[in-house]
C-alpha cells in the first residue's frame, strides 16, 4: 500500500501544515443590531448572546471587537413603528438612528469598515422590502428609495453598501446614483442569491421587521433553484457590485461554490440568525460541542469558496481563541 493518507494526519503539526483552508479575522463580518436610547443593551430572545444596543453601547461593543482584531460590521437597525411609513423615509431622513450610528461609528473608529443594509423592510409600515401597492412590491419606483437610502448612508460615512432587497436593477441604480454624487470609492456588497428561507425568523424578531402579510417569494429566490443565481449574480457583476453575497449560508454551500466557481469577485455569505439559533438551541441542550461545531460550520462556509463571512459568531470565536 504505497498510498497512506493517514501519514498527514499523525501530528497536530503534519495536519496543521496540510490544511487546505483558513479562517482568521479577517473574513469574519459582525452583524449588530441597533436601538434608539441611551444606555441599552437587551438581548434577542431567539438568538443568545446576540444584543440590540443604543449608540452608545454600540461604540463600546465594536471598541470592544476592534480588540480583538475584528473589524467589519454590518449594521441593522431596529425602528419604532410610529416612524415607519410607506415610503420607508426614515431611512434617509438626516439625524435619525440608524445614520447616526454610522456616522458615530466612522467618528471613533475609523480604520473600522462599516457595512449598511440597504432594504426598506425596517422602516417600512408593510414590512416589505419594496413599496408595495395593492398588494404588489413595486420593482422600479422602490429603486428611487433605495438610491435615497444608500446615498445617505454613504454620506453618514459607510464604506460598503449592502442592498439586500431583491429588486431587479438595483445594483446598477444604486452604482450610478453613488458615483453622480462624488461617492464613487463606496462599495457595493451585493445580495446577489438571497432565497426565500425559513432561517431568517430570529432576525426579524430582532428588528420587528416581519412582513405585515403574505411572504417575500415574489423577490427572493426560490429554494429549489441553483442556476438561477447565475442570472442574478451576473446581472450584478455587471451593473458594478464589487462584492456577490449568498445568503442563507449553509443550506447554499453549492451556491456559493457556484458563483465561487463562475466570477473573479469575492464571495461573502451570511450565516444567517436562524442558522445561529440552532447550533446555540443544540450547545444549550448539550447535543452539541460549542466550539468544534461553531468552527466547522464556520469553516465549510469558507471551504465551499467564501471570502468574507456575516456571522453572529465573529466575536466568540475570537474571544475564545477558537480560530
Amino acid at each position: 500500500m504505497l498510498q497512506r493518507p493517514r501519514r498527514n494526519r499523525k501530528s497536530e503539526v503534519i495536519r496543521q501544515m496540510v490544511q487546505e483552508t483558513h479562517l482568521s479575522a479577517a473574513n469574519l463580518i459582525f452583524p449588530l443590531f441597533i436601538v434608539e436610547g441611551n444606555q441599552q443593551k437587551t438581548e434577542v430572545s431567539s438568538m443568545p448572546g446576540i444584543y440590540r444596543y443604543s449608540v452608545d453601547n454600540l461604540l463600546r461593543e465594536v471598541e470592544s471587537c476592534m480588540a480583538l482584531g475584528l473589524k467589519s460590521f454590518d449594521l441593522f437597525p431596529n425602528i419604532e413603528e410610529q416612524l415607519k411609513d410607506k415610503y420607508a423615509t426614515e431611512s434617509h431622513r438626516e439625524g435619525s438612528l440608524y445614520l447616526r450610528a454610522i456616522s458615530e461609528v466612522k467618528k471613533h473608529f475609523p480604520e473600522a469598515c462599516v457595512i449598511t443594509d440597504v432594504a426598506m423592510d425596517p422602516y417600512s409600515i408593510d414590512g416589505h422590502d419594496g413599496i408595495v401597492e395593492n398588494g404588489q412590491i413595486l420593482n422600479d419606483e422602490t429603486l428611487e428609495v433605495l438610491g435615497k437610502m444608500a446615498l445617505a448612508h454613504a454620506r453618514a460615512g459607510a464604506d460598503i453598501i449592502a442592498p439586500s432587497d431583491m429588486m431587479d436593477g438595483r445594483v446598477g441604480y444604486i452604482r450610478k446614483y453613488l458615483d453622480e454624487h462624488g461617492f464613487s470609492n463606496v462599495s457595493i456588497m451585493s445580495y446577489s442569491a438571497k432565497y426565500a428561507s425559513a432561517f431568517y425568523g430570529p432576525f426579524r424578531d430582532a428588528l420587528q421587521s416581519a412582513p405585515k402579510f403574505g411572504d417575500k417569494k415574489s423577490y427572493q429566490m426560490n429554494p429549489a433553484n441553483q442556476r438561477e443565481a447565475l442570472i442574478e449574480a451576473r446581472m450584478d457583476e455587471d451593473e458594478g457590485a464589487d462584492f456577490l453575497m449568498v445568503k442563507p449560508a449553509l443550506p447554499y454551500l453549492d451556491v456559493i461554490k457556484l458563483l465561487k466557481d463562475s466570477t473573479e469577485l469575492p464571495i461573502a455569505a451570511y450565516n444567517v440568525s436562524g442558522e445561529y439559533a440552532m447550533v446555540k438551541a443544540a450547545v444549550q441542550n448539550g447535543w452539541l460541542n460549542e466550539q468544534r461545531a461553531i468552527t466547522e460550520v464556520l469553516m465549510s462556509i469558507r471551504r465551499a469558496g467564501a471570502t468574507a463571512i456575516l456571522t453572529y459568531h465573529a466575536k466568540e470565536v475570537l474571544l475564545n481563541k477558537w480560530i
